[in-house]
């Protein structure tokens, strides 16, 4: 009779999903680094568009975002203000203005996700972009874009001609 020696390898409990979201969590990580580090310019709605996708896709509620950079549009930080439900989000001007000026921000790019899909901008988006804009204004803080994050798309403002 042959003798089996038990294996040393071990089995991941985690399931496919957990692998995934932790590599999700490791990408957001690296690239925040990379950000800080690198003094990386957001010169375009592009290199934007590629950092939300990765932040706020695939949330199962509506989260509200603001990137606040200096007056080169260098990442000063990425933080998630509010968070709603499936779809709403109640976002709060003073908040945002104090946020702003609490991390001396010369400008702000506003981001939020559509858990349905569908990055078409509401009536309300548009009303809270413009309300966030006339708060900034009065602390002389630019509005630079505001993005939706759908599950295919991400639709930015300033491109459609809506700031």
């Amino acid at each position: 009779m042959k003798t089996v020696k038990p294996s040393n390898e071990m089995y991941s409990t985690e399931t496919a999903f957990e692998q995934e979201n932790q590599l999700i969590a490791e990408a957001k990580h690296l690239l925040y680094a990379r950000l800080k580090t690198r003094d990386q310019v957001f010169s375009s709605p592009h290199e934007v568009r590629d950092y939300l996708r990765l932040q706020l896709a695939g949330q199962q509620r509506e989260v509200f975002s603001c990137l606040f950079v200096d007056s080169q549009h260098r990442l000063i930080e990425y933080r998630e203000m509010f968070a709603g439900t499936i779809d709403g989000c109640s976002v709060y001007p003073r908040e945002v203005v104090k946020a702003a000026l609490q991390v001396n921000a010369a400008a702000v790019i506003f981001a939020h996700n559509h858990p349905s899909g569908v990055a078409e901008p509401s009536q309300s988006d548009r009303s809270i972009t413009q309300r966030l804009k006339e708060a900034l204004s009065l602390m002389d803080i630019r509005v630079l874009d505001h993005f939706i994050v759908g599950d295919e798309t991400v639709e930015s403002f300033a491109e459609r001609g809506l700031l």
